[in-house]
């Protein structure tokens, strides 16, 4: 790992480990990127500690002892709390955002019960977020209205809308769909206690109701949906249902790398 920086802190060189970054640490927007990615690669998207009754803490300490040393995930507020902290550690400029989650919504228009990241690098503005369970950018979107921005296999672009302001939409079906919207307004780390306490004891939250785990992976992505694992590769979708508790621990050992909690 290079760096024009300063020694950087133990937390960060721990947090850095745990995604496995050995890049630059230069602020450019190309090491942004390789973060973000690297991210959603290495930790999962998870509600475990929901399910569980467990109280959720988006203090900075907590949620480096439950995701960087005990190697565990989380969701959003919690994920992207994390990054945006790393980020603010390595140099960038970073804004907290509430974002309204508009993709399978029933109930629209939606709560503001997403918390995303705008990121400054190299005089750009870039909208990044690890925080989502399902297909989502997996490197940050530069915030120019209308850009069409590939990435692999799926495409986004910005949209401004004259109500809910910023809106990420993805190319599906061919046509763009509302992915989550967003305004410009800073947002205080306290601001978002209240949604996260509504996602965790709400009794319509989704977040209460089943396991919800996913991660990136180089060949796809690895998912749970309530007891069902789906393995996603090139060669298609390996589903299973474990047998017991044990074969389902030793599965998300496996597949996301979290020890039973």
């Amino acid at each position: 790992m290079t760096t024009n920086q300063a020694p950087i802190h133990p937390e960060v060189t721990a947090y850095l480990k745990r995604i496995g970054y050995e890049g630059n640490l230069d602020g450019s927007a190309a090491a942004l990127a390789e973060l973000q990615e690297r991210h959603l690669h290495a930790v999962p998207y998870e509600n475990l500690d929901i399910l569980k009754r467990i109280p959720l803490s988006l203090e900075i300490p907590a949620l480096l002892d439950k995701i960087v040393v005990r190697r565990r995930g989380g969701y959003c507020f919690e994920l992207n709390a994390l990054f945006g902290w790393l980020l603010r550690e390595l140099g960038y400029p970073v804004t907290d955002l509430f974002a309204r989650f508009w993709r399978d919504e029933t109930d629209a228009p939606p709560k503001r019960r997403h918390h995303v990241l705008k990121v400054e690098a190299e005089g750009i503005s870039y909208l990044c977020d690890v925080g989502v369970g399902g297909i989502v950018p997996r490197r940050p979107i530069q915030m120019q209205e209308l850009l069409e921005q590939p990435q692999g296999e799926e495409s986004y672009r910005l949209e401004q809308d004259a109500y809910y302001g910023w809106v990420l939409c993805e190319w599906k079906r061919g046509g763009w769909s509302w992915l989550y919207s967003f305004t410009d307004e800073p947002q205080l780390p306290k601001d978002f206690i209240m949604a996260t306490y509504w996602c965790e004891n709400a009794p319509d939250s989704i977040f209460t109701r089943n396991a919800m785990v996913a991660m990136r992976t180089r060949e796809g992505r690895n998912t749970i949906a309530g007891q069902e694992f789906r393995i996603f590769t090139a060669d298609g979708v390996h589903a299973f249902t474990p047998a017991s508790e044990d074969d389902y621990n030793e599965a998300l050992l496996t597949y996301f790398g979290i020890a039973a909690p």
